[in-house]
């Protein structure tokens, strides 16, 4: 089991420039590039709905504010670096930069709804004279599941085995095997990514918090600061999304395919491990939990849906601050169902610059969280959505959120495309 664990850790825990959904369809562009072995005359992208969602509103990195699926697109076609992934836009210059508008203006593309069943999913195509490529990304934000040029396949993935989860993989295990391997595991392999974690999200946090950033939900929180470990938790992770949100150019260590998930679940950790003179070792195991805890709902849930992946990101990082209180075993799943029987009705509404005020709420709500299962406080089993343990809960949650709430998502999509 443990090096199931490190396998998913390792595969999850990336560096990524920017939102996601949109870098991911920038680095599809680049790889187009890539097999069309030019720059494209026109293009096409054919998205899931909730890809749409995600890339309507939120700036794409080094592109001077510009937003939008044609954007991320073309931008990526043009410029981005096909062997980055989700970093494919990290190394543009000035001048590439100062040429987005132009490229976007000259270069259509064409943006169409995707039938299909899964959340994440998307086709690019390029065009070029008489060449057309396309790229096909499904599940993952880079599983490219089939790569063609003129109707001929060049690259196929292989089927996923059925799934159990919302993620189109097996989950097999438990929120106690979890635990016991955040406790007890030799760590080392995972010391430079854990390291790497702390240094790129405290980063975007300070710069969040030093400039102007989307709506300053971070420097708003900190201008009011108590003092308190909670509300310094609160501005740190806020300040990093509204940086993240506007188009910052600094990466962060992802989760669940998130930028504001790795966010959510890693920076009221670190500021509380501060706060109490943790040490490094503590530090990391309580990484490892609240990383391995989020990823564990996501997958019941799945990469996109109408349920805001932030309750899953501070349900585990409510996880990490009561391993750092020295917490039980029993107390660190009482945070988890605490704070998910309090933030569950938060929906997802697209990637914007708004969702800073959702981990900010995400935070405040993991910190009460923990308080209440210090005190061997948990919300019973029959509260509403609540089961008996956390792993049934969470079991609950995933239902709510892949099944409950299709129809939540499909009203989100026409409010947001009616505007």
């Amino acid at each position: 089991m443990n090096s199931h664990f490190f396998e998913i850790l390792k595969r999850e825990m990336v560096l990524a420039l920017g939102c996601t959904e949109p870098v991911a369809l920038a680095w599809a562009g680049a790889v187009v590039k890539k097999h069309l072995g030019a720059e494209p005359k026109r293009m096409v992208a054919r998205c899931s709905p909730n890809i749409i969602k995600n890339v309507k509103s939120v700036i794409v990195p080094n592109t001077n504010g510009m937003k939008g699926i044609d954007v991320a697109c073309v931008v990526g076609a043009c410029f981005g670096d096909a062997e980055s992934g989700l970093e494919t836009l990290a190394t543009m210059n000035e001048d590439k930069i100062a040429r987005c508008a132009e490229k976007v203006a000259q270069i259509p593309c064409q943006i169409e709804i995707l039938e299909t069943n899964a959340t994440l999913h998307f086709i690019i195509e390029g065009y070029y004279q008489d060449e057309v490529v396309g790229v096909e990304i499904k599940d993952e934000h880079t599983r490219i599941v089939q790569i063609t040029r003129n109707g001929n396949v060049l690259q196929k993935a292989q089927e996923r085995r059925q799934k159990h989860g919302g993620d189109g993989v097996e989950v097999g295990y438990s929120v106690k095997e979890i635990i016991n391997f955040a406790r007890t595991v030799d760590y080392s392999p995972l010391q430079t990514l854990l390291r790497r974690s702390i240094e790129c999200n405290l980063a975007i946090a300070r710069e969040g918090l030093q400039k102007d950033y989307g709506i300053n939900v971070g420097k708003t929180i900190l201008s009011m600061n108590d003092g308190g470990v909670r509300s310094e938790a609160k501005s740190y992770a806020a300040a990093a999304s509204d940086a993240r949100m506007s188009g910052c150019s600094l990466p962060v260590m992802i989760n669940s395919g998130s930028g504001n998930q790795g966010i959510t679940v890693s920076i009221p950790v670190i500021m509380y491990a501060r706060h109490v003179n943790a040490s490094e070792e503590s530090l990391y195991r309580a990484l490892i939990l609240s990383n391995l805890i989020a990823l564990y709902e996501k997958f019941w849930i799945g990469k996109l849906s109408a349920y805001c992946g932030v309750v899953c990101a501070s349900s585990g990082a409510a996880a990490g601050i009561t391993w750092l209180s020295q917490g039980s075993d029993e107390q660190i799943e009482y945070a988890v169902i605490n704070t998910l029987g309090t933030l569950s009705g938060m929906i997802c509404d697209g990637a914007k610059a708004s969702c800073a005020a959702k981990i900010a709420t995400g935070v405040d709500t993991a910190f009460t969280c923990v308080d209440m299962a210090l005190r061997n406080q948990c919300m019973s089993a029959g509260d509403g959505i609540i089961k008996d343990g956390l792993d049934d809960t969470v079991m609950s949650v995933g239902r709510l959120a892949s099944s409950g709430m299709r129809t939540t998502d499909e009203v989100i999509l026409k409010i947001m495309l009616d505007q």
